[in-house]
């Protein structure tokens, strides 16, 4: 009886122990719902979540499965595919969306583009019934082995972010790699300006890899001429003439040989805007300034302040031109134009200058002379317009020539002296130019009537010149 008795206040302290945790917990058969029931924290009136949803929900178990699919953590991928074997080849394809700016300053261009690299790596493949490929972003990039290519002569780079990396891999079962990323580039462009603004610049992008020679990476062009693609492009100051690839090979002396491939493209300027802004301004302060050669050699105020006004204008062209290039130690196209132009306008006021002084030289001769009133006074009139009055002075007709000259005139070069004139022959002798020298000095009105004709004559023998070396 002792025995029974034991027995039975055993088991109703046994019954009374696992009673409370068996309401508490609400599992009375662990082993028949453990993979059946999930529970979240303290919400268990909302706890049971249905056991398919959680079997769609593969979110952390597809990373696992990629990376077991692709044997990730199986190699190394530090080393490069095929480490310590031949080359690994690289093909390359790019497709340009965009050349953002061109500065003539800073002597460099902004691209945007896309960069496929396409490689062989054994140790990626994995089995397909489908031949399906994989396509992955680039968070997978820092757990595989990508080309190290970069950008020779590259001043800045950036791989677009928004709202992801633009990186996009894709990944086929014989281990063959698609590696796509959307860059924007600022790179040098060694630019010549000798022919500016009617030059046409050529222009470079360089990839090669950083590490990798070629001994251990082979770049190349995936389609040939056809890997380089090209959007709709129109650039404010440039039209681009031709788009082209090509590669080579460039020497370290410390690391050897490198596979470089190059982005070619040729840009022809757009000359209309510096028509509006340069050429055709210069053109009319030029020929403003051929507008004193009209005006009456008295009106010193008119001509002179006509003269510095031209001057000083193109004084501020050339200025404004000089700001907005780079400071190179050779001449420009624009340069020859504009220094040449300025040459014109500063002669129109130089050649004032000298009909103004022979105009006064002229008139102080016949003071001397006495030729002019007696009441006539030279001071007072030089102080109003800076030279004497014509009008006041009795000017004399062009001396005549001797009678021996011109009965010499109507002889042939032929005919003795002594011989009658022939009727119809005329001849002239030819002044010296010291002669040529006095006729101006005592004739300053000439000066004016020679400019007339000498000055338009001569630049448009220049733009004729001009134009037709650097227009080709």
């Amino acid at each position: 009886m002792n025995v029974v008795l034991l027995a039975v206040r055993w088991l109703c302290l046994v019954w009374a122990v696992a009673w409370p945790v068996t309401m508490v917990t609400g599992i009375r058969n662990p082993g028949r719902w453990r993979h059946k029931d999930v529970y979240v924290g303290k919400n268990r009136h909302r706890g049971r979540i249905d056991h398919k949803l959680t079997r769609q929900d593969s979110t952390k178990s597809l990373l696992i499965k990629t990376e077991q699919l692709l044997r990730i953590e199986e190699h190394d991928f530090a080393m490069r595919p095929g480490f310590g074997g031949a080359a690994i080849p690289v093909g390359i394809d790019v497709q340009v969306e965009s050349i953002d700016s061109i500065s003539e300053v800073n002597m460099d261009f902004t691209m945007t583009l896309y960069l496929r690299h396409y490689w062989k790596d054994e140790r990626l493949a994995f089995p397909s019934r489908s031949n399906v490929s994989r396509t992955f972003d680039g968070r997978l990039v820092k757990k595989m082995w990508v080309p190290d290519v970069f950008f020779v002569h590259s001043k800045r780079s950036f791989i677009h972010d928004t709202t992801m990396e633009n990186i996009m891999i894709r990944v086929y079962p014989d281990g063959s790699i698609l590696y796509s990323v959307r860059i924007t580039v600022t790179a040098l462009c060694s630019m010549d300006f000798s022919s500016f603004p009617l030059d046409t610049q050529n222009c470079s992008l360089e990839l090669e890899s950083y590490a990798y020679n070629e001994n251990d990476l082979m770049l190349y062009w995936k389609n040939g001429n056809d890997s380089l693609r090209t959007d709709e492009m129109v650039l404010s100051q440039f039209f681009i003439k031709k788009f082209h690839p090509s590669s080579g090979l460039a020497f370290y002396s410390s690391t050897g040989w490198y596979n470089r491939l190059y982005i070619n493209f040729i840009l022809r300027r757009h000359i209309f805007f510096f028509m509006l802004q340069t050429y055709f301004p210069t053109m009319l302060m030029v020929l403003l300034s051929w507008v004193s050669f009209w005006i009456d050699r008295r009106a010193v105020p008119a001509r002179v302040s006509l003269g510095i006004t031209t001057v000083l204008t193109m004084s501020t062209i050339i200025t404004g031109v000089s700001s907005s290039m780079p400071q190179v130690s050779y001449v420009k196209a624009v340069d020859i134009y504009l220094w040449t132009s300025f040459l014109f306008v500063f002669l129109s006021v130089i050649e004032y200058a000298a009909v103004n002084y022979c105009s006064t030289l002229e008139e102080m001769r016949r003071l001397k002379r006495g030729e002019l009133p007696t009441l006539y006074n030279a001071n007072k009139a030089m102080i109003f317009d800076g030279c004497f009055h014509n009008s006041d002075i009795e000017l004399t007709p062009f001396p005549r020539l001797p009678t021996s000259m011109t009965s010499n005139h109507h002889r042939t070069p032929l005919q003795n002296p002594e011989d009658p004139p022939t009727e119809g022959t005329r001849l002239r002798r030819q002044r010296s130019v010291r002669e040529n020298v006095d006729l101006l000095l005592s004739n300053s009105y000439l000066i004016d009537s020679y400019s007339r004709m000498a000055f338009p004559l001569s630049y448009l023998l220049f733009n004729t010149i001009y134009w037709s070396m650097y227009s080709s």
